[in-house]
C-alpha cells in the first residue's frame, strides 16, 4: 500500500467511489470537504456521514463561502433553475458550473496535504462524460498539479481515478470494491438535494440513473471495459 493522500469528497457518487478506493490503496486517508455555499447544504452533513461510516479519522471541513459572493451558479443561488436534460445545449457552459471551484479545492486540499504530509491528492473529476465543466478536464488537473508543485516546491500527485471511466464503468468500480449497494443508497449527486436516486429530473440524476442501468444491462461487457482501463 502506498503512504499517504488527501481526499477531495462531497459525499457524492464519485468522490465516495474515490474514497472507497484510496481506503484500500493508502495506509492513510484525510478528507476535505468544502462548504462553498451549496443550495443543498446538506451535502456538508452526507459527506461527514459516510466519512464515519467507512471509518475516515481525519475530516477537514473549509468554509469557501465566498465562491457564492464572486459567481452566479444554479448550485449555489436559489434564485437560478437547477437544469434539466433538456435544458442546455451541447455548447454551453452548464447553469451548475462554479468558475474557478476546482482551483480552490485542488490549491486548498494541496495546503492542507502538505500540513499532513500527504504525497497525493484525489479527485473525482471526469472527462469522460463530460458534463461541460472546463476544470474537469485532464488538462487543466495536469498544469494546476504542475502550478502547485512549483509553488510549494514539493512534489504533489493529483489522481483522478475516474478521469477516463463512463458513469456506467464508475458504478462497476463502486462493484468490484464490493460497495455498489452503499453508493447507491448513501451518496447524494442529485442537484436539487435529495439522497440516493435523488430527484431523478436534473443533469446529475439523469447521468446517474442512465449510468446505474447500463451497467446493470451490461455487467459482463462494462467490467471487462474497466479492467483493462484499471491497467492502462
Amino acid at each position: 500500500m502506498k503512504n499517504s493522500s488527501v481526499v477531495v469528497f462531497s459525499g457524492g457518487q464519485d468522490s465516495t467511489t474515490c474514497l472507497l478506493q484510496a481506503i484500500n490503496k493508502y495506509n492513510s486517508v484525510h478528507c476535505v470537504t468544502f462548504d462553498y455555499g451549496q443550495r443543498h447544504s446538506q451535502e456538508i452533513d452526507i459527506a461527514r456521514d459516510i466519512a464515519k461510516k467507512l471509518g475516515v479519522k481525519s475530516h477537514k471541513f473549509i468554509d469557501v463561502s465566498i465562491i457564492n459572493e464572486l459567481s452566479a451558479s444554479s448550485l449555489t443561488r436559489d434564485d437560478l433553475l437547477v437544469p434539466e436534460p433538456h435544458m442546455r445545449k451541447n455548447s454551453d457552459l452548464p447553469l451548475t458550473f462554479v468558475p474557478g471551484r476546482n482551483i480552490i479545492f485542488l490549491t486548498l486540499a494541496s495546503i492542507y496535504a502538505y500540513q499532513v504530509q500527504a504525497e497525493t491528492i484525489i479527485t473525482g473529476v471526469c472527462e469522460t462524460d463530460f458534463s461541460g465543466y472546463p476544470d474537469c478536464r485532464n488538462d487543466f488537473v495536469v498544469a494546476l498539479n504542475k502550478a502547485i508543485s512549483l509553488g510549494i516546491d514539493r512534489e504533489l500527485v493529483f489522481e483522478t481515478p475516474l478521469m477516463w471511466l463512463t458513469k456506467a464503468e464508475i458504478w462497476a468500480l463502486a462493484d468490484k470494491l464490493g460497495m455498489l449497494n452503499f453508493v447507491k443508497n448513501e451518496t447524494m449527486t442529485c442537484y436539487n438535494g435529495i439522497k440516493s436516486f435523488g430527484c431523478g429530473k436534473c443533469e446529475a440524476c439523469n447521468l446517474r440513473s442512465k449510468g446505474l442501468k447500463e451497467y446493470l444491462n451490461n455487467k459482463t461487457v462494462i467490467r471487462k471495459k474497466l479492467q483493462s482501463k484499471l491497467y492502462l
